[in-house]
């Protein structure tokens, strides 16, 4: 379409036109051709995720309808920054910001996160999960934002009572928080948040247990069925979440039964003291539970009163094949369910269950190795809107299920194959005919070759994620296939694959949209083809280099300038030298994880100034122990401070 004709449509056309270019990489190309749409996409676009922080102020700038900013891929955002990005007099960005991600941002102190809150009236929702240095007085500052409706605390280590009690008070309109491994949030703290935020629809509140408690009992700080009696008085609660909360018990659950009487999803696995008493006094009290994330032998019997249940998941119990049949006998609704490394989980089971749970969309199996083609037969002509199936280390699993699976399955999109022995190039062409296959795990699958992998690559274009961790038979051919057929692949896994060269490097270099790229251990890739990858795939954030030994210098050199978007790298036993180590951790401005473990040439003062080099940028590296006492203690002070976690192997 020339750039005259586009000058014809009106600027309501040119936005559906926007909306139809899905892909980033398709919007970057009009834009950079037409000033028209370029000029469309400034004014409606919402959302924006910064991946370099050099950038950000024009593009906030550029941006002024944004109404979700993600800062999370900055591993340099600081107070520093968020004072420069506030300091122009009236910032337009900040009046329609609704949601903030700020999710591993450990660099970010109370003061910046308060101007950031303050600066966006109509703030809705903010992410900072991850920050494990946060605590109290960041949660004031989160508190600042009296129109917030949600927010993510996960592992904010610092986080107590006080600080929970500040955003309870401040933010009373909350509908939406998650405090998993928040361990210093004890029943007061809890307790207090019920009584004042009484809108909220969605609490989790997993692992709540201090380390002091979990080793000897020696503070108060713990997470026990007192909170449940405060969750209880929650009218407005449809999701709860208490996984690996130890304290719990059926106590707990009773008060549970005759309150919160919105529930619809509850979730208390690994809740030791919780036993099918407790569950069944849950249940009895809400018929309309739609998902329940635990479910023991005696609790199956009052499934038929939960007629609306649409997902169930069991981890590592024992079933029988009565289990199962009450399942498909009950629940006629259900759409998910999880039985990984479930024991008892036979054929006859699966006939039983599939019998009535025809609607069954995501089904677990994971290591229930009792199960053969039958089962998954029956499952593929009784579940035909099956979207996601996982059968790792089912190895009975043979092509003979995989052509029921493609013949009928036609909506699944994510398949789980890996250590399934019995899985071939038959099979893999089979399930070519599953053309909407998004995610395909085939690690450990021995058997097949680049001849049933071009058979998904030519047939399976929407595939993103791949996995062939250790398909031996699997060479340059296959790489040139996906390269050719899947051009929407992201993620792709050929660890240990050690047919593949350089040529199929440059296959790979092919794939625009790669971001993730494991290839551990390919011993006949060089220089050559890693400089391929480095070159064209722009968009590389984790790659994953271990055991690459034929690689040199002038590889990661490449890498060092060409691979800007590097968020995590991994070079343990690689031959990087002591000068091009420090070029790599100085220039890969955006480099969060480093692990650099076995550098066979370099020394000590090497990895010290490679360290220098990202000091203040990077947030874990991980070291061979050897080091420890090796290292100037202090290089490692100046990291902890900063924010940095050091690893040692």
């Amino acid at each position: 379409m020339s750039e005259s004709l586009l000058c014809l449509l009106t600027e309501d056309l040119l936005v559906r036109v926007l909306h139809h270019l899905h892909s980033d990489a398709d919007r970057k190309s009009w834009r950079l051709v037409c000033k028209h749409l370029n000029r469309v996409e400034s004014i409606t676009r919402t959302t924006i995720r910064i991946l370099r922080i050099e950038f950000l102020l024009a593009l906030l700038h550029k941006f002024r309808n944004i109404q979700e900013l993600d800062l999370s891929l900055c591993p340099r955002i600081d107070d520093g920054a968020v004072k420069v990005m506030l300091s122009q007099e009236s910032p337009g960005w900040t009046r329609g910001l609704k949601r903030l991600v700020l999710s591993r941002a450990t660099g970010l102190g109370h003061s910046g996160l308060e101007q950031l809150v303050r600066a966006c009236p109509l703030l809705e929702a903010v992410d900072v999960s991850h920050c494990w240095g946060f605590g109290d007085r960041e949660a004031a500052a989160i508190s600042c934002g009296t129109r917030l409706r949600e927010v993510n605390m996960d592992k904010c280590l610092g986080v107590t009572d006080i600080g929970l009690a500040r955003i309870a008070v401040g933010c009373s309109r909350l509908e939406r928080l998650s405090l998993k491994w928040c361990f210093e949030i004890s029943d007061l703290g809890v307790d207090l948040l019920c009584k004042k935020c009484f809108y909220l629809k969605v609490l989790d509140v997993s692992y709540l247990k201090s380390w002091s408690s979990i080793l000897a009992t020696l503070e108060s700080v713990e997470v026990t069925s007192e909170s449940l009696r405060s969750i209880a008085s929650l009218l407005y609660l449809e999701v709860l979440v208490m996984v690996g909360c130890s304290l719990v018990d059926d106590v707990g659950l009773r008060y549970l039964e005759n309150g919160c009487p919105l529930l619809k999803t509850i979730d208390v696995s690994r809740c030791n003291c919780i036993s099918s008493s407790g569950l069944i006094s849950l249940v009895s009290g809400h018929v309309d539970l739609v998902q329940i994330g635990e479910l023991s032998g005696p609790l199956v019997h009052c499934l038929k009163n939960l007629e609306q249940l649409s997902a169930i998941r069991i981890d590592g119990v024992r079933v029988s094949d009565f289990f199962l049949q009450t399942i498909g006998k009950n629940c006629k609704f259900i759409v998910e369910l999880g039985l990984s490394k479930c024991i008892g989980v036979t054929n006859m089971g699966i006939l039983h269950l599939v019998s009535g749970c025809g609607s069954l969309k995501i089904l677990d199996l994971t290591c229930c190795r009792s199960i053969t083609d039958a089962a998954i037969s029956t499952i593929a002509d009784s579940c035909p809107d099956l979207v996601c199936l996982r059968l790792e280390s089912c190895d009975m699993v043979t092509e003979n299920c995989i052509y029921h699976l493609g013949s009928n399955c036609l909506l699944l999109e994510e398949l789980d194959l890996t250590d399934c022995s019995g899985i071939n190039d038959i099979a893999l062409k089979y399930l070519s005919g599953c053309s909407e296959l998004v995610r395909l795990k085939l690690g450990l699958c021995t058997n097949i070759s680049d001849i049933g992998l071009s058979q998904i690559a030519y047939n399976c274009r929407k595939m993103a994620e791949l996995d062939l961790y250790r398909c031996v038979y699997i060479g340059d051919d296959g790489l040139a296939a996906l390269a050719s057929g899947c051009k929407k692949l992201m993620k792709l896994n050929v660890s240990y694959c050690n047919r593949i060269t350089d040529k199929g490097m440059e296959y790979l270099s092919h794939l625009g949209e790669l971001s993730e790229l494991e290839m551990r251990g390919l011993s006949n890739v060089t220089s050559i083809g890693i400089k391929a990858v480095a070159l064209s795939c722009k968009r590389l954030a984790d790659l994953d280099l271990k055991h690459c030994e034929k690689i040199d210098d002038s590889g990661f050199w490449a890498l060092a300038f060409y691979s800007q978007n590097l968020r995590q790298i991994n070079l343990s036993n690689c031959n990087v030298s002591d000068v091009v180590l420090c070029l790599m951790m100085g220039n890969l401005k955006r480099l969060q994880d480093a692990k650099l473990v076995h550098l066979f040439k370099v020394t000590v003062k090497g990895v010290e100034h490679a360290l220098r080099a990202c000091c203040g940028r990077i947030k874990k590296v991980k070291l061979h122990s050897s080091l420890r006492f090796l290292i100037a203690p202090e290089i490692l002070d100046t990291f902890q401070a900063r924010g940095c976690k050091v690893r040692w192997d």
